[in-house]
């Protein structure tokens, strides 16, 4: 499990709050030429000439969104600037500027806080985005990260929720339920550690599973390669809350059903051996598992034939008549209604 602090500690009060963000900013470039003023001012300077903004904002609250026991910050770090990546990917624009802000307690020192910027750092160099501001503050009741994304692009571009039609094509991008399973396993080998902490985490072999839960990446290609495909979708969203919670955001704003088909919802092998494991049912963990931040859109079906057969989708349905309802369809033929089981941060635990 991961350790709660480095041996080394050096308190936050060594710094002062704009020592501090000096300190943890100091080794983040500009790299788009939107970005005219970074941080070190009242106001980040950015200029669009002739593309739209696109804006979005996550705020993660340790305890809900993360565990220490088990999140590193350097994961956690990256993980928080991916969850506003994905959003603005599902725009079917490209993120350029993040802005970040920590409430912090007196239980974690610099040493910590440079390794979950050193993963903000890291995700800023893979997707190409700037760290232009943010703030820091004091918290009573641990760790709470906030990050604004911004992107850009051509208002003909954007891709709306609200797009889909009826005979649409329904697309995801990779693979679902991987993310969950990785947080069941961690979660498992919580409960072993904190009953006997001699108990070194069973891990081997779940690599793949892990890294979907604590190193997630925006699909940052799957725009790209439709752009390449000459292909444009109707409708977009990323999967963060669970397949089935998303479709239904689709089916609102766009004001259809839809019809997805159990068998050709894609599955990680092992996925499928860790279901097993759990007593899970993997089609489940596919519909409500939620945190694959994988991107999930419509097309028109005269595109059929310019996706099928790429190995970066699978078509899991169709978009029907509103009045026919939101159902998946089981392997051998019934019509099941969808209904969102996925993550809700606000629900109250019994």
């Amino acid at each position: 499990m991961a350790e709660q602090q480095e041996e080394k500690f050096t308190s936050l009060d060594k710094l002062g709050e704009f020592g501090l963000i000096e300190h943890l900013t100091r080794e983040f470039p500009l790299r788009n030429a939107s970005s005219i003023k970074g941080i070190g001012d009242d106001c980040a300077v950015l200029e669009y000439l002739d593309k739209h903004t696109v804006v979005t904002t996550d705020l993660l609250v340790e305890g809900v969104h993360f565990d220490l026991t088990y999140v590193p910050p350097r994961h956690l770090g990256y993980k928080a600037v991916m969850v506003n990546l994905s959003d603005v990917y599902a725009m079917n624009a490209m993120p350029k500027q993040i802005l970040v802000s920590i409430a912090v307690s007196n239980r974690f020192g610099i040493e910590f806080l440079d390794e979950l910027y050193a993963g903000m750092r890291m995700a800023c160099d893979v997707y190409d985005v700037d760290l232009v501001g943010g703030d820091t503050t004091s918290s009573y009741s641990g760790l709470m990260i906030s990050i604004t994304a911004i992107g850009e692009a051509e208002e003909n571009e954007i891709v709306y929720r609200s797009g889909a039609k009826v005979n649409d094509l329904i697309v995801v991008s990779g693979d679902l339920g991987g993310a969950y399973m990785g947080l069941q396993l961690l979660e498992r080998e919580k409960s072993v550690f904190q009953s006997d902490k001699d108990m070194q985490p069973d891990l081997k072999g779940n690599e793949y599973v892990l890294e979907r839960q604590l190193k997630p990446e925006a699909r940052k290609d799957v725009p790209e390669i439709l752009h390449g495909l000459g292909v444009k979708p109707t409708s977009m969203i990323d999967v963060s809350d669970g397949l089935s919670s998303e479709i239904l955001h689709i089916c609102k704003e766009s004001k259809v059903g839809a019809a997805i088909y159990e068998e050709k919802i894609p599955i990680d092998p092992s996925v499928y051996k860790l279901c097993e494991e759990f007593n899970l049912t993997t089609t489940t963990v596919a519909l409500n598992g939620g945190e694959d931040y994988e991107l999930l859109f419509t097309i028109d079906i005269k595109d059929h034939d310019k996706i099928k057969g790429n190995p970066n989708f699978s078509i899991i349905g169709h978009i029907t008549e509103e009045t026919a309802g939101k159902n998946i369809v089981t392997r051998d033929g019934k019509f099941m209604e969808l209904t969102a089981q996925g993550w809700n941060a606000l629900k109250r635990e019994s």
